[in-house]
């Protein structure tokens, strides 16, 4: 809004100058503004180990460690199929999203190309990725043995590497509900384990599947990783989107990261030439325990 009326004000200019208008009438319009800063939700560490503990023996495990290890968009994880992972490589390739829309009151499945170019990438295996395919992999052949012909992932959606206990493509919903039900379990457990200890209890804020996408790219940065390669691996077409947007930064890291900073005033040489004594910060010490 303020760039189109820095650019409306000078053609009125314009028009002021040639005795088009007798008025700029942009002088008089302003554009309110509002610092405003959007809280994005991300996982600490300490939260991430809680979520993935709970899941333990969840249908899609394996689902959700394949987010926290990649950063898969939703759409990403439920057009993933077996023909795009490379066990010899150690890497998975991104070619395409699964899409769910209703038109004329029916659902419609889709897999369509990837939000941009920079979509399509290549993310190699992080941590427990290929356990965790393998883990997959084992558990769909065991369910379309026991399911046979009631197994719903049919045709173009048969190679797909995720997908619901009757076989059907993984969609946001199926996401975002067992999220929910994942939260709900931690806070019901928080709030036994609280009265027990009589303390007050601490919830579990609640989250959507994009979070989970937040949270691998802030711990990509917290790894010390660069912002080119992570940008690569996020599929991000600007580089601002990944600095601007995706960068998390934890207190304890930006208590680490402003230790670093030091003294305004270093200690001087000593007149014989000696290295002066080395001091010590407290808030340092602090900092970096």
């Amino acid at each position: 809004m303020r760039e189109a009326l820095g650019r409306m004000r000078e053609c009125m200019e314009s028009t002021r100058n040639n005795q088009i208008l007798s008025i700029n009438p942009c002088f008089e319009i302003s554009v309110p503004w509002e610092n405003k800063q959007v809280t994005r939700r991300f996982l600490s560490r300490e939260e991430q180990n809680m979520f993935l503990k709970m899941v333990e023996h969840n249908w899609y495990k394996e689902m959700f460690y394949m987010m926290f290890l990649t950063g898969m968009r939703i759409g990403e994880v439920g057009g993933l199929m077996w023909k795009d992972v490379d066990f010899n490589e150690k890497c998975l390739r991104i070619n395409r999203s699964l899409s769910c829309q209703y038109e004329y009151g029916k659902k419609m499945l889709r897999l369509l190309s990837p939000k941009t170019h920079n979509s399509y990438r290549k993310i190699p295996f992080f941590g427990e990725v290929e356990e965790m395919l393998l883990q997959q992999k084992a558990k769909t052949d065991c369910l379309k043995k026991a399911l046979g012909n009631r197994f719903r992932a049919t045709g173009e959606y048969a190679d797909l590497v995720f997908v619901t206990t009757m076989g059907s493509p993984v969609l946001r919903y199926h996401a975002e509900k067992e999220i929910k039900k994942v939260v709900k379990e931690i806070n019901e457990q928080e709030a036994f384990e609280s009265v027990q200890e009589q303390r007050e209890p601490h919830y579990f804020e609640d989250m959507y599947p994009h979070a989970i996408r937040h949270t691998f790219c802030s711990r990509c940065f917290e790894a010390g990783m660069q912002p080119k390669v992570v940008q690569s691996i996020m599929g991000h077409q600007h580089y601002s989107t990944t600095i601007d947007i995706y960068t998390h930064v934890s207190e304890s890291k930006y208590q680490e990261e402003v230790g670093k900073f030091g003294r305004a005033m270093e200690p001087e040489e000593s007149s014989s030439g000696e290295e002066p004594e080395e001091t010590t910060d407290p808030g340092m010490m602090q900092t970096f325990g």
